[in-house]
């Protein structure tokens, strides 16, 4: 009887250790279900969260994109502009043109209109006829020297008013016709604005006229200053300039101040 009563007793603790095991291994099961569950929960958060954040900087990526290929346009677009505006004024200024101005290359000289006889001569008056006095006083007086060639700076003036004054580089060896043309007018030595000695790369054709002028590269820095000046108010005039007012005024307060430049006698040195 003793034995069984000790080994009842055994089996009854080994059980109650049993169940005492199984319930501390329940509660770790509940424990880590807890865990589990919790991380699953801030897993999901995470992703979620990770999700709306790659969401948000693919937004911003698509919008600054976006800005940047609209910026890129409008930069491209005032490039193209600006290129054209240099170009035209290279044409205008720079180059050899034709005698009457080719209005299909350079729409800046369309709807011209006729002025009646003015110093012994026939002009075609164009808008900008008036733009030398009235706008910038400082455009007739870069043109007009000290004490020589009066005469022909008032024939230059109206030239550069009509747009039709072109200045040509003088060659190397110019032809024969071109050069008995060129002696009745000067010589390649003697400006004959400021009727100085000086070498004379360029020389200028006025309007419609066969006969050429030689200048020093002091009057042609005048007469290219005043050119460029007069012809960015004519495309102002002309709505060829898309800019607000400011930009607009510091280009004019630059090109004047190359004028004034140019008339005291600074200009680019050439090669």
């Amino acid at each position: 009887m003793e034995i069984r009563e000790k080994g009842s007793e055994f089996l009854k603790e080994e059980l109650h250790k049993a169940q005492k095991e199984l319930k501390l291994k329940d509660e770790e099961c509940e424990r880590l279900s807890r865990v589990r569950e919790q991380l699953e929960r801030e897993l999901e958060e995470l992703t979620a969260s990770l999700f709306e954040e790659a969401h948000k900087m693919v937004r911003a990526a698509n919008m600054k994109q976006a800005a940047s290929e609209k910026q890129l346009k409008e930069a491209r677009g005032k490039i193209d502009m600006l290129q054209a505006e240099v170009t035209a004024l290279k044409t205008l200024v720079l180059t050899s043109t034709p005698a009457s101005p080719n209005r299909e290359l350079h729409p800046q000289l369309l709807s011209p209109t006729k002025a009646g006889p003015r110093k012994g001569h026939l002009r075609h008056k164009s808008t900008s006829s008036t733009l030398c006095p009235a706008v910038c006083p400082a455009a007739g007086h870069t043109l007009t020297p000290d004490k020589e060639g009066k005469e022909l700076s008032a024939l230059v003036r109206a030239a550069v008013e009509d747009n039709t004054l072109t200045i040509e580089p003088v060659a190397s060896q110019t032809p024969p016709t071109a050069k008995v043309a060129a002696v009745e007018c000067g010589s390649t030595n003697t400006c004959a604005l400021s009727g100085l000695a000086r070498a004379c790369r360029h020389r200028i054709r006025l309007g419609d006229s066969e006969n050429h002028y030689y200048i020093s590269p002091s009057s042609r820095a005048r007469i290219t200053a005043v050119c460029n000046f007069l012809t960015y108010i004519r495309y102002i005039q002309q709505g060829l300039v898309r800019q607000e007012a400011e930009p607009m005024f510091w280009e004019i307060t630059r090109l004047r101040k190359e004028m004034s430049l140019a008339k005291l006698g600074f200009f680019p040195q050439e090669a």
